[in-house]
């Protein structure tokens, strides 16, 4: 962890910043370009959203990580409880590596027992979370809206009266406001005009792994750049198609050490 890393409310200067740190954080990800930087500001006008508990990380006078927490409800029948649900949590790209996220996270769990809340429930990365306590809903009876549950459903008993809620998770209804692309367009106005990828048809989650252009090939290692970053990639084994300087490629970015290219693709956009 960065030792002189400060976490601590956000304040209405950090907001433009915070929203691009968070839109750097997860451009490409799950989509071409991304929504988290609306999410943002639709929670902040949110009469859910549970600023108490919300912080920025803060690192040489630089936003560098955000969380943001709402209310929630555990459902069943007319028994209704409330929790809280935390996202995004994001984290400034370039500096991935220095647990920015899990500083949030210990704090904001320590706060949310302080002030009493019954748990945290959230659908995030499975490989992510557990680390902080995190456990499937499924274990406790809770599913989505739909009575589904899947692994990235999670939740995070805070204080002994968990144990008797289970029902369905509805989350606050302002967050219906992102599908509301019109304004997304003219949000992201506002912040630089950074390349969309498409990596497959449908849905797509790169969990545990970035998105990079191969700037240059010395011998067997291939140097991509991610972000401002310049990072030494070796070839994943299961890689057949050998990338040129210019190829799109995932990768697992090894902070310690040489990363491994495991997918080289076709931006689908540029066809």
């Amino acid at each position: 962890m960065i030792n002189n890393l400060i976490i601590r409310p956000e304040t209405p200067d950090d907001y433009k910043e915070t929203e691009l740190m968070t839109m750097r954080s997860f451009w490409n990800k799950y989509c071409p370009g991304c929504t988290e930087h609306l999410m943002i500001r639709v929670i902040r006008e949110s009469e859910d959203y549970v600023p108490e508990l919300s912080r920025v990380a803060e690192l040489d006078g630089k936003i560098v990580g955000a969380v943001f927490y709402t209310k929630a409800w555990i459902v069943d029948g007319d028994i209704r409880h409330e929790l809280v649900t935390l996202g995004p949590l994001a984290v400034e790209p370039t500096l991935e590596g220095n647990d920015i996220g899990g500083a949030l996270m210990r704090e904001t769990i320590k706060l949310a027992k302080k002030v009493g809340v019954a748990g945290i429930v959230l659908t995030g990365e499975p490989d992510y979370y557990p680390r902080f306590g995190f456990r499937r809903c499924s274990e406790f009876g809770i599913t989505d809206i739909n009575g589904n549950t899947f692994d990235a459903l999670m939740c995070l008993p805070l204080n002994d009266d968990f144990s008797s809620i289970k029902g369905k998770m509805i989350e606050s209804t302002d967050f219906e406001k992102l599908d509301e692309e019109e304004r997304l367009n003219e949000i992201s106005k506002e912040f630089p005009a950074y390349r969309k990828v498409k990596v497959m048809d449908g849905f797509m989650q790169i969990f545990e792994q970035h998105l990079g252009v191969v700037e240059a090939v010395v011998d067997e290692i291939y140097y991509v750049r991610y972000w401002e970053k310049i990072i030494p990639a070796k070839l994943s084994e299961n890689v057949k198609e050998k990338p040129a300087a210019g190829s799109d490629v995932q990768f697992a970015w090894n902070h310690k050490g040489v990363s491994t290219i495991t997918k080289v693709f076709r931006n689908l956009l540029e066809n």
